[in-house]
């Protein structure tokens, strides 16, 4: 049975690879209109004394998120690449074997059980939240170690101690902005405008105020709008009444962009912070209008201008290798398959799960996209970028703990 099921997952598998060590599959998801691509053996397979480590993958590569799934994909193959070129671990190689969830609950649960029928020794993935939210039950009873670069609702990791995760959570940015409110921009008088109809805007806006009564900040205007709104005045004229010093807006870089060309009509100059979501927001923004922009700030999971060396190292080679620059869900990627080489590391190649879960709880590792290491559960302690707008152009502003 289980070799008629193998047959079965290779005939509906989407994108199937084995990229590490310059295997003959290429760089980018196949362009296969039925989806299906042969699965090909990584240079050095079977080269190895020690054989190989199985990472199974589940990433969007069709659909409106495959822009991040390939993202994902290309970080962490190149890592992988990287890691079979100096040797591998304890004498193994690492095996990819990729599958696409188009971002669907349903397609990632197929996957899983696809790719566990394979035998995988680790689960790369899902990427987005509800695909994530699929498939992390049915890990959690089998007990194989996973790890998703970026999905970041809060219950992800809250099945089993099994399940990590490379990313910052969503209320975690609600914490970096209260720190960075407090300890950078040594304002106090803060005010939030939020999504109410939007679990991601209502769970930082919450995380803000409940961080903020902790470091003594005061929130002088808590206000709420719909998913539909357009008109957002009478919410930013209620906060210049009220002598809010700073703006929390938690929302995505579209709305941001409207709300803050409405405050800066009113009069309100005062700094404007947002979550990951504002990335984009120059995008939005006519170039004779960026200037609105000024004196806004947004929590980043890196910086791609960053100077620091590992940082500037990823950024080139990445870029020479994609002919692109890499956004942060490629960063993550990266960062994900070196920590799961250092879990094996730790066990000197030993594939027993319990014995990698045991070493990624004691993973402390220096990666693109902060330091990562975890405490009582699988979501990351973590540094955070925090990007500041300069006339149209985003600088690095601080790296803030949560």
């Amino acid at each position: 049975m289980r070799k008629a099921l193998s047959l079965v997952a290779a005939a509906l598998m989407l994108t199937s690879l084995a990229a590490c060590g310059g295997g003959t599959s290429s760089s980018q998801p196949a362009e296969n209109p039925s989806g299906s691509s042969e699965s090909a053996p990584a240079e050095n397979s079977g080269t190895s004394e020690g054989g190989e480590i199985l990472i199974g993958v589940i990433t969007p590569q069709t659909g409106s998120v495959a822009i991040y799934g390939q993202a994902v994909e290309n970080g962490v193959r190149m890592a992988f690449e990287e890691i079979n070129e100096a040797g591998g671990v304890a004498g193994k190689t690492f095996r990819l074997e990729v599958l696409d969830d188009k971002g669907d609950p349903i397609e990632s649960t197929n996957a899983y059980n696809m790719l566990m029928d394979e035998e995988i020794d680790f689960l790369l993935g899902p990427v987005t939240s509800k695909p994530a939210l699929a498939v992390m039950e049915l890990a959690a009873e089998d007990g194989i170690p996973v790890l998703t670069a970026s999905a970041t609702q809060a219950d992800v990791t809250s099945y089993g101690d099994n399940i990590f995760r490379t990313c910052f959570t969503d209320p975690f940015q609600g914490s970096v902005l209260a720190n960075f409110t407090k300890n950078n921009l040594n304002l106090t008088k803060c005010a939030v405008l939020y999504n109410t109809s939007d679990d991601y805007s209502a769970g930082i806006a919450n995380s803000f105020q409940n961080k903020a009564g902790e470091l003594g900040l005061e929130v002088v205007s808590f206000e709420g709008y719909g998913a539909t709104d357009k008109d957002f005045k009478t919410q930013l004229t209620n906060i210049q009444s009220a002598g809010a010093e700073v703006l929390i807006l938690p929302d995505y870089y579209q709305t941001a962009a409207l709300v803050i060309a409405q405050a800066r009509e009113i009069g309100l100059d005062i700094p404007v912070l947002g979550p990951d979501g504002f990335d984009g927001v120059l995008d939005v923004v006519n170039e004779s209008d960026v200037a609105i922009l000024n004196n806004v700030y947004f929590t980043g999971h890196y910086f791609t201008g960053d100077t620091d060396e590992k940082v500037a190292n990823f950024v080139q080679s990445y870029t020479e290798k994609y002919n692109t620059s890499p956004v942060a869900f490629a960063a993550l990627g990266y960062d994900s398959a070196y920590i799961i080489a250092e879990a094996y590391k730790a066990t000197n190649g030993d594939t027993d799960f319990a014995a990698v879960v045991d070493a990624m709880k004691q993973t402390n590792y220096p990666g693109v996209a902060g330091n990562v290491k975890y405490g009582d559960n699988g979501d990351p302690i973590k540094s955070v970028s925090v990007i500041e707008i300069v006339d149209g152009a985003y600088q690095l502003s601080a790296k803030v703990e949560g």
